[in-house]
């Protein structure tokens, strides 16, 4: 097997492919939400795919300069987000970035769905930038606008890194094959290809490490995760 998912958010390896063009096109998205943001003191509220694991958004938010980024690993509070905007905005800075994923969701609520499942299609999420912005608006009295970036980020062209990356996974594969190794998952560990089992690398998902680097990267310059 290969691991492959925009999301990141399967065990056992360093990387899934996939999830650098994600990224790179949530990003861009929020490099051209900073233009109309700053040009309309406006704060633009930018939701971002990621159910159970908010690394596309945490990187793209970081990457892109978000001023507050909300992961569906850290329940957020709507006081700190306004807080950090008013913040902003007493400094002269009179817009702000918010990118969210869809799976983010309040201290001690659900998340938020755009259509309730049944026993035929799965509920699917979706709502929380527009939860968001309705609150933003009603506590701080700035303007502000919601994007959903959606499809966009799992289609087009895959970015140089994912033709590399899944160039080299196909080709590990092939060898575990030839080498008659089943069960197996190829997988990228620091530079490196290895393989783990798939019923280790589907034993427990993988999401955002609170204690890792990119979490605290965005606590060290200021971002607002909101809690």
């Amino acid at each position: 097997g290969v691991p492959k998912t925009i999301d990141n958010d399967v065990g056992g390896t360093d990387v899934t492919f996939g999830f650098d063009t994600a990224l790179n096109i949530a990003t861009e998205a929020i490099d051209r939400l900073h233009t109309t943001a700053e040009a309309h003191h406006r704060v633009m509220v930018l939701e971002l795919m990621g159910r159970d694991a908010g690394f596309i958004t945490l990187h793209a938010g970081l990457a892109g300069g978000a001023d507050v980024i909300l992961i569906p690993e850290i329940d957020f509070r709507f006081d700190r987000i306004c807080e950090k905007i008013t913040e902003r905005a007493d400094a002269g800075r009179h817009f702000s970035i918010i990118a969210a994923a869809e799976g983010a969701h309040p201290l001690g609520e659900q998340q938020v769905f755009a259509r309730a499942g049944d026993e035929i299609t799965a509920a699917r999420l979706g709502g929380i930038c527009q939860v968001v912005g309705n609150r933003i608006a009603e506590e701080t009295g700035m303007e502000t606008r919601v994007t959903v970036l959606g499809h966009l980020q799992r289609g087009g062209s895959p970015s140089a890194f994912d033709r590399w990356l899944a160039t080299r996974y196909g080709a590990a594969a092939v060898r575990l094959a030839a080498e008659g190794k089943h069960g197996q998952m190829v997988s990228l560990r620091s530079t490196s290809m290895a393989d783990v089992s798939l019923a280790e690398a589907l034993a427990v998902p993988k999401r955002v490490d609170l204690a890792g680097d990119a979490v605290l990267t965005a606590r060290g310059l200021g971002i607002c995760l909101g809690d």
